[in-house]
């Protein structure tokens, strides 16, 4: 059964999905035949990234998350409190202090070719992590090398990728198909191409589209011999 999800490294929700996701996977009993795959999309294409020299120069996360939805930096430092005790509440250790800005094409094409060789989803996952509980400039193709290598690509390959502009293409393809979608928010998931879910929903409500899913694609077929004996019908 193939599980696709769209996010982005820079999404809050999208770390949180990620964990109640696999939550969920460790309550399904079919997880061993799960095909994963992380899909691109950006929350904000127009952003410009900051290196990690540029370190000492990074704006205020607060501020930004103010002038983005128009409200107070004491607004806006609320809400990231409450995200930062939603993420605990999920193993999760937020920073948003630490936050470099990014801009996250290149990081989307680090997670392409960490599908070619099977370690997407730990590259995933330690993008996330750089980004939301170390500060690391995911941004910077010095950066993505280092932490992609640390996860299981060759970082000389990645480099070379990113020179390269190898998998823009392809995910400007996930993002295209998004649209046709209609999925204009992340985390989103779609699983089976069945089912589609939007937002971080706990583990229970996943599980439960997993299980729905894999029951319709895989009917219990029951062969009855004519002198069957024992049953009892209602």
């Amino acid at each position: 059964m193939q599980v696709e999800i769209w996010s982005d490294v820079v999404c809050p929700w999208c770390y949180l999905g990620k964990r109640r996701f696999e939550a969920a996977l460790d309550g399904f009993a079919h997880s061993e035949e799960i095909e994963l795959r992380w899909k691109s999309f950006e929350l904000d294409p127009g952003a410009r990234s900051r290196t990690a020299e540029d370190d000492n120069e990074r704006d205020d996360y607060a501020d930004r998350l103010a002038r983005k939805y128009g409200t107070s930096r004491a607004g806006a430092q609320q809400m990231l409190d409450t995200m930062t005790a939603a993420a605990a509440a999920e193993g999760l250790d937020f920073h948003f202090e630490k936050a470099i800005r990014a801009n996250t094409f290149n990081a989307h094409q680090v997670i392409h070719l960490a599908a070619e060789w099977s370690v997407q989803d730990a590259v995933k996952e330690r993008l996330l992590r750089g980004y939301f509980s170390e500060g690391e400039a995911v941004g910077d193709p010095t950066v993505l090398a280092r932490l992609a290598a640390e996860a299981g690509l060759d970082a000389d390959e990645v480099r070379q990728a990113l020179a390269d502009q190898r998998y823009a293409g392809a995910v400007r393809a996930d993002q295209a198909e998004a649209a046709r979608l209609g999925i204009s928010a992340v985390p989103f998931f779609v699983v089976d191409r069945r089912y589609g879910i939007a937002g971080a929903q706990p583990a229970a409500e996943i599980l439960q589209v997993l299980q729905r899913s894999w029951a319709q694609s895989h009917p219990l077929t029951v062969v009855t011999p004519p002198d069957v004996q024992g049953a009892i019908s209602p």
